[in-house]
């Protein structure tokens, strides 16, 4: 199955990291989480991953020689760094040797993942202008949607949410990560706007036209079927 993206998340704090980690499983992420820096370099070196999460204060080697070490082996993955609440000096280094993104701790678990993902949408391959799902079309460029010949409209919110759903279409796409990416971090757990959103989706882009494209993943989220429903 696909995932949101292969995580390595270097921490020696151990109850830090297996919290990073269990709720980077939970929102998509494939993780593999090393406590020292010589192992994250190892890691970094010999295994691909699509984004680092590298905290600076590191038995064995520290973090921003490991960021340094990585750059000067040519490898371009994107690396958010975790520094102190003071570490304006620290940020500014890691930035100058190669460093993406950084967050001060104590952190927001929900901004945390936002970066994640804007990273990842960064360094990507160059996204599709049109997405489809059998005779379901999404036009990113002209904004419009339609099944077949039949034009479709949405409102500026429900096509974000369905662009989301399309571009992970047979994936299973969590509420949070829906929230984060169409609303935003902010927007607590038990809103329900989500659903609201998507069953607009569906008598549009479904009920019409006698499909079952969304489909609910109970505990879990939303899954757009590949072949349009």
């Amino acid at each position: 199955m696909t995932t949101a993206g292969r995580v390595l998340v270097v921490e020696d704090e151990t109850s830090l990291a297996s919290a990073l980690a269990d709720g980077l499983r939970q929102d998509g992420f494939d993780v593999e989480t090393v406590h020292d820096g010589m192992l994250a370099l190892d890691a970094s070196l010999n295994r691909p991953f699509d984004v680092i999460v590298l905290d600076l204060m590191l038995p064995g080697l520290a973090g921003l020689d490991v960021c340094a070490q990585i750059r000067r082996a040519g490898i371009d993955v994107p690396v958010l760094v975790l520094t102190a609440r003071r570490g304006e000096l620290d940020q500014l280094r890691a930035l100058r040797i190669g460093a993406d993104d950084f967050l001060s701790k104590p952190f927001s678990y929900r901004v945390l993942v936002a970066r994640l993902h804007a990273l990842l949408r960064r360094s990507g391959p160059r996204r599709s202008d049109v997405l489809a799902a059998g005779d379901l079309v999404l036009d990113r460029v002209s904004r419009r949607c339609r099944r077949d010949s039949s034009v479709i409209d949405l409102t500026p919110r429900e096509f974000s949410l369905l662009e989301l759903l399309m571009s992970r279409a047979g994936q299973v796409v969590s509420k949070r990560l829906a929230l984060d990416e169409v609303w935003d971090a902010a927007m607590p757990d038990d809103s329900n706007v989500l659903e609201v959103y998507v069953a607009y989706l569906r008598r549009k882009i479904d009920l019409p036209f006698g499909r079952h494209a969304i489909r609910t993943v109970r505990g879990s989220g939303y899954s757009l079927d590949p072949h349009g429903g």
